[in-house]
């Protein structure tokens, strides 16, 4: 017999004087804990590159702080 037998079956708890917030509103409570902050502007920033026929001139210094040049 498991550890949890007895109440594995049992309904979900659920509370008579206050609803349950939609998923949305749940979502907006964690969003200022966003794992990926700034992603977005990246993703942005890339598309608009590419759509431009963007062509990457020599690396800079800027660079070789987020890659390693050979």
């Amino acid at each position: 017999m498991g550890k949890y037998d007895d109440i594995i079956d049992l309904p979900h708890p659920s509370s008579k004087r206050f609803p349950r917030m939609p998923v949305a509103e749940r979502a907006a409570q964690f969003s200022p804990f966003a794992a990926l902050t700034g992603f977005d502007s990246l993703i942005r920033e890339t598309a608009r590159q590419t759509a431009e026929g963007y062509e990457p001139s020599e690396a800079s210094d800027a660079d070789e702080e987020f890659f390693e040049l050979p």
